[in-house]
């Protein structure tokens, strides 16, 4: 008997905002990668999400204020 194996799933959060870069506010994934997540497969998939990581944290840090978490 056949298994069929899960997909990578989306990281869509449904808080659909694009930035003026075309990335969404809510997953980080560029508009392109949106757009082609259903024919994406699962290797292409897991490279979305890792660069989908790498602008989260990018943005977290630049977003951070200049004298840093002390307080």
């Amino acid at each position: 008997m056949h298994t069929p194996t899960q997909r990578v799933p989306s990281p869509c959060v449904r808080n659909c905002c694009l930035d003026s870069t075309d990335i969404c506010l809510g997953c980080f994934r560029a508009l392109a990668e949106i757009t082609g997540w259903q024919e994406a497969d699962d290797d292409v998939r897991r490279d979305i999400l890792r660069k989908a990581e790498q602008r989260r944290r990018a943005r977290s840090r630049d977003a951070a204020p200049p004298w840093g978490d002390s307080a």
